[in-house]
């Protein structure tokens, strides 16, 4: 671990230079496979044998899969995706046959162990196949060394500094894809990595791929946006999205391809005759997934995504073109998770009249029977109220609503079968029609995600090479040239209209895509064409988001325009707490809260509706 200040003329990345031809080589053509830890299984060979490809990838980590690995390992098994072995038994030898590289950060918090067993499978299957790892985006041997050393963990989303008596279980910084081409330069079929950016996927293979050297900011932005679009798997092929009247079928829809091109550019499209659809729509819903300020960091370059544009070439073939890059933030982002209690939880459900009495009498009998509610250090208590009312409701289930109650403490005898006791003691003798959705649980350890940055030169980014050779990554020093001044994007056009307008959901003019990152929350939204996001611009203001989303109402909302996309993108301050591992709400990683908002009932020009 260099905890040292470089000196200021640190050498730039060493950069693969294979393909430094006189004329730029053809598009790399990058499959995708995987959007995260249990997604679909046959995906590898349906990219390997569905058309050609030049390198498979795969994404397994989200931001709460280091936590589920740890728990993995605890219990003896492997801190890796266990189902990236199962794939790679697939198609191994037709990769081999076929010239195919792959990179997955698949390796979680062992990849040498993956590579490992990796070489075992090659060798059980009589292959040639060659495989090296990356390292060090593991920090947690030296969050001591580096506390000593001066170095704070801040939360980058509340700006507390991180608690000395917490016990972390993983810290990881996200890497950038400097390492995974130096590998494929050296001469691996297969690169494995720990925590990198989604997007290095993609972009360490271009890199690879064009000879890119590390200060070529718009290619290596333009990378990074292909990244972005294809991490998530069919989400950019019609997964998740809005508007159900542009799917071609009901079929699950395939997985993506990016074509990266010399320059950055990129073609966005999928194998012949699978399910779904590419379009502009569904490019544009992934790119404004889990996104913040339209400058989007990476380790090794920062794409701004307000300069995109989209262009439908052909059935399902996106383009995209003007992606602006700028040098990266020289700081890395660290996904830190440590040890938060325990936690349980029960549902009761409530049925006919008088629910919110009921509700309250259910609370006072389990707390009188606890001790309180001061003897928990965190009580949530949720009322669902989806419940009809008694002259509507056709059945009893459409009567009912539900009381959702978790605690929390770091004793896990509290919330284990003392809580358990109270919640089965008013089976007889709690308010009328009480029951239960499920059996009273055990106790759960939950961990709790927190989000810092620390500086790259902290970081030791390492290639391992298959011969075993270790190539040390240092981060590109390389001044950035002439500064890029973005200009202002023109304001929307004022829209103007006859004044009819009739009460209708936001949703029939306009798409959404939520999600989490850490403890916030954003729904991008988008519209079909420019005369209808004028009129979005202009309607959804942040007073007026915050109106149609109560809860949101005393969280801090930004809004962030993205006109080439014809979107909105708003975040959502703290609405998950501590993110998805400790989060006590139904939907934690906010996946629900655009289609939510899509069906608020707002004031529509009659003209946007008659279509």
């Amino acid at each position: 671990m260099n905890t040292q200040v470089p000196p200021a003329s640190v050498a730039p990345v060493p950069v693969a230079e294979p393909h430094r031809d006189a004329v730029p080589r053809r598009p790399v053509r990058i499959a995708n496979a995987s959007g995260f830890y249990g997604d679909r299984l046959s995906a590898a060979r349906e990219m390997v044998d569905g058309g050609p490809i030049d390198v498979l990838t795969g994404d397994y980590l989200a931001e709460l899969t280091m936590l589920i690995l740890h728990k993995a390992r605890e219990r003896g098994g492997p801190g890796y995706a266990r189902t990236f072995l199962a794939q790679m038994n697939q198609v191994l030898g037709a990769c081999q046959e076929r010239g195919i590289r792959v990179v997955t950060n698949a390796g979680g918090l062992e990849p040498a162990r993956l590579a490992e067993d990796l070489r075992a499978l090659i060798a059980h299957l009589g292959l040639r196949l060659t495989v090296a790892h990356i390292e060090g985006d593991d920090l947690l041997p030296y969050l001591g060394e580096l506390a000593a050393n001066g170095v704070p963990f801040p939360n980058t989303d509340t700006g507390e500094p991180f608690d000395a008596a917490a016990e972390p279980v993983s810290a990881n910084a996200y890497l950038g894809g400097w390492g995974i081409a130096a590998a494929l330069a050296g001469g691996a079929d297969i690169v494995v990595c720990g925590r990198v950016t989604d997007a290095s996927l993609v972009l360490g293979p271009a890199a690879w791929w064009h000879g890119w050297t590390g200060d070529a900011w718009d290619a290596l932005a333009g990378a990074v946006v292909a990244g972005h679009v294809i991490e998530c798997g069919p989400q950019c092929t019609g997964g998740n999205y809005s508007f159900l009247d542009e799917l071609p079928d009901a079929r699950v829809p395939g997985f993506p391809i990016a074509e990266v091109a010399y320059d950055g550019s990129s073609v966005i499209t999928k194998h012949p005759g699978t399910g779904g659809v590419v379009s502009v729509g569904t490019v544009t819903a992934q790119l404004l997934y889990e996104i913040g300020t339209p400058a989007y960091t990476n380790p090794d370059v920062t794409a701004h995504f307000d300069t995109i544009r989209l262009t439908q070439q052909a059935p399902d073939r996106v383009r995209i073109t003007g992606v602006k890059g700028m040098t990266g933030p020289h700081k890395l982002k660290v996904a830190l998770n440590y040890r938060g209690g325990y936690r349980n939880s029960i549902t009761l459900g409530i049925t006919g009249l008088d629910v919110e009495a009921k509700a309250g009498l259910a609370e006072a009998q389990i707390f009188d029977t606890l001790g309180g509610r001061g003897r928990f250090e965190s009580v949530d208590l949720r009322l669902q109220r989806s419940d009809k009312p008694a002259e509507q409701a056709r059945t009893s289930e459409e009567a009912t609503a539900y009381l959702h109650i978790t605690v929390k403490d770091k004793d896990p005898d509290k919330v284990g079968q003392a809580f358990t006791a109270a919640v089965t003691g008013l089976a007889l003798s709690g308010y009328s029609g009480l029951h239960a959705t499920a059996p009273p649980t055990r106790e759960v350890e939950f961990g709790v995600y927190w989000p810092t940055l620390i500086q790259d030169r902290y970081v030791d980014h390492v290639a391992v090479l298959p011969n075993g050779e270790r190539v040390p990554i240092r981060p590109c020093r390389r001044p950035m040239g002439q500064a890029l001044h973005l200009n202002a994007p023109a304001p929307p056009p004022r829209f103007v209209s006859d004044g009819m307008k009739r009460l209708a959901p936001l949703g029939l003019v306009c798409g959404a895509r939520s999600g989490d990152k850490g403890g916030n929350a954003n729904i991008g939204l988008w519209t079909r064409d420019e005369r209808s996001y004028a009129w979005l611009c202009e309607t959804l203001t942040v007073d007026t988001f915050q109106k149609l989303v109560p809860e949101s109402s005393y969280l801090r909302v930004d809004r962030f325009e993205l006109p080439n996309l014809l979107a909105l993108n708003f975040v959502v301050h703290g609405l998950l707490g501590e993110g998805v591992a400790a989060s006590t709400r139904a939907d934690p990683q906010a996946k629900g809260l655009g289609e939510f908002l899509r069906s608020r009932l707002v004031e529509v020009p009659v003209e946007f509706l008659n279509g």
